[in-house]
Formats: structure tokens, C-alpha cells, sequence
């Protein structure tokens, strides 16, 4: 069977999924409808409705949008029904009941932003760089009843620079993901995709939805884990911590970018240490510094850390928190 006598309905919301959607459209597979989460209310009163990237991109190519509140909803079902799918791919999407993933005669597959069985869940980009692996990857798998523990149908390994973030993992795996899925696409079109149960790992992580408490920077960790902290939680959400001024004011502080500095001089663990003008040097809990380079004090704009000095007073008498 070729791409084109197959058709696809494609599931997903975020950037990362409109770039596979993208990619199979322009490769001319047969997708003949979307499913995305519906429109997100945002401005201050919330009174302006934001489509996703995914649902964008389907309608400048005229492709049927289905988004459902609840995708057990039987009007949904229906109308995906009509759609008549013969394969489901989902990027980046939710959970899906069974009644969804079982509907197509090809299956539904995934692509996920790791190397399964590891970091399973919502944020995987985030966790693998918070936890300093130098290796993520990509996998496509069929869906089943728990949640990212299909079948795996074939693997990219990535590889993560140490001062690489997780916008630039994002956008690596964002590209190598979107060539595996039409790989995986078209073998599953063609009736020679193979597929072998997850491996059982003694060492699974697994990568919980980022809240602003897993943001906050504990000063009393090493500088390493400090900095993949950072690296893990950048450009978004960010992490941050409490910058107490020395008039006493506390703000609260996004932290983008850092490197590992030299020793701290035995000062306790989020002391700062500056000439007020090049650098700001904050004490880790192993001695060393972390160096901060791109930062953003509540109510500023993202900026290296020569152009805040030059509008912020900072002394050593601050320190962070």
C-alpha cells in the first residue's frame, strides 16, 4: 500500500506535534483529520480564545478539526468514527480510552520524546535534562490501556550536550521524532512494522507534570545539580528562586541560564557573591558557585546578567532563597 490509500487521522496539541503533522502532510500521507485539545482562553480576562499550534496548521490546510472536552463524549466518537480512520498517530496528545485508540483496522501508535521505558508521563524533555542524562531519544509504540507502555516499534537515540537545554533537546528530538514517525508510518502502512514488549528496568524514571514547586531551586544542592535544574526548566517554565535585596525587599527571580563557578569560600549556600557589574556568583551546597548568565527579576525582561546589573543594585549583602 503507498501513503496516499491510507488514511490517517493525526492527535496532538503543542509545536512538537505540529512539526510531525507537518512533516506527514508534506510527505504526502493521506491525513484526512485532527483531533487537538480545544481552544485555550487567554489575556487577563481570558476573553480571547488561543487555537493550538496543531489546529492552526490543519486549518491552513483545510484538514476537519475535532476537539472534544471529553474524549468518551459519544458525538465525538461519532464523528471520529466518520472519519474513518484506518491508522491513529498521536504526538504529544492525552491519555486516550480505548474506545479511541482501538477504532482504526492499523492501530494507533505514539511518538514519544524518550527512550521508553524511561520517563514515562507528561514532561520527559524536562526530567531527562533535570536529571543530567547525556542520552534521551525518541520512541513510536502502539498504545494500550497504561499509559506509555505499548509495544515499541523502533527507537532514536539523541544525544544531550552538557550545556544544552531543554528548548535546544526539544527542538533535536522535535526534528529526529517527526523523521521516525513517518519511518514508523510508513512500515505500519506497508504490513512490516515489528514490535516488542518495553523492557523491565531496575533504574525507570519517570516524568511527572512540572509544577512551580518543581521550579524552585534548593541552594542547598550541589552546583552541578543546580545547573541541570536550570538546563532542564529552560526557556520554559524556568527555574527561580527568592532574591532578597539588601534593603530587605524580596522578588521573586528567574534563573535561564548558569555555569558551574569557582569555590564559594565556605559561605553558606545561596549567599551572593558580585562586583555589582560582570558577574553574580551564588554558593551551592558542595563548595562550589553557580554562575548565573541570563536571568529575569520579577517584572523585567529576560536579560544576561551584565545588562541587569547595570539597572540592579546588587551587593553581597543579598542572597537568594
Amino acid at each position: 500500500m503507498d501513503r496516499k490509500s491510507v488514511r490517517i487521522v493525526f492527535m496532538g496539541t503543542p509545536e512538537f506535534a505540529e512539526y510531525s503533522l507537518r512533516k506527514l502532510v508534506g510527505g504526502g500521507f493521506n491525513v484526512v483529520g485532527v483531533v487537538t485539545v480545544p481552544d485555550k482562553p487567554i489575556g487577563r480576562h481570558g476573553s480571547v480564545l488561543q487555537p493550538s499550534p496543531v489546529k492552526q496548521y490543519a486549518l491552513s490546510c483545510g484538514l476537519p478539526v475535532l476537539q472534544p472536552d471529553k474524549l468518551k463524549d459519544p458525538d465525538f466518537l461519532t464523528s471520529l468514527r466518520e472519519l474513518q480512520a484506518d491508522l491513529q498517530i498521536v504526538v504529544a496528545f492525552r491519555m486516550l480510552p480505548e474506545e479511541v485508540w482501538a477504532m482504526p483496522r492499523m492501530g494507533t501508535f505514539n511518538l514519544h520524546a524518550s527512550l521508553l521505558p524511561k520517563y514515562r508521563g507528561a514532561a520527559p524533555i524536562n526530567w531527562a535534562v533535570i536529571n543530567g542524562e547525556r542520552e534521551t531519544g525518541v520512541t513510536t509504540f502502539f498504545l494500550q490501556h497504561d499509559i506509555d507502555a505499548g509495544d515499541i516499534i523502533d527507537q532514536v537515540r539523541v544525544h544531550v550536550g552538557d550545556d544544552d537545554d531543554a528548548g535546544v533537546v526539544h527542538d533535536r528530538l522535535m526534528e529526529t521524532g517527526a523523521e521516525l514517525l513517518l519511518k514508523t508510518a510508513d512500515s505500519v502502512i506497508n504490513g512490516n512494522a515489528t514490535s516488542y514488549p518495553q523492557p523491565v528496568l531496575s533504574d525507570v524514571c519517570y516524568a511527572p507534570k512540572i509544577f512551580k514547586d518543581t521550579c524552585r531551586i534548593d541552594w542547598n544542592s550541589d552546583a552541578a545539580v543546580i545547573k541541570n535544574r536550570v538546563r532542564g526548566l529552560s526557556p520554559y517554565p524556568a527555574a527561580w528562586s527568592v532574591l532578597h535585596l539588601a534593603d530587605g525587599t524580596a522578588v521573586d527571580f528567574k534563573i535561564f541560564k548558569v555555569s558551574v563557578s569557582e569555590k564559594s569560600d565556605g559561605m553558606a549556600p545561596g549567599s551572593v557573591m558580585t562586583d555589582g557589574k560582570t558577574y553574580i556568583d551564588v554558593a551551592a551546597a558542595d563548595g562550589l558557585c553557580v554562575r548565573l548568565v541570563e536571568v529575569q527579576m520579577a517584572g523585567k525582561k529576560r536579560m544576561p546578567v551584565q545588562a541587569f546589573l547595570c539597572g540592579t543594585h546588587l551587593t553581597d549583602e543579598c542572597r537568594f532563597e
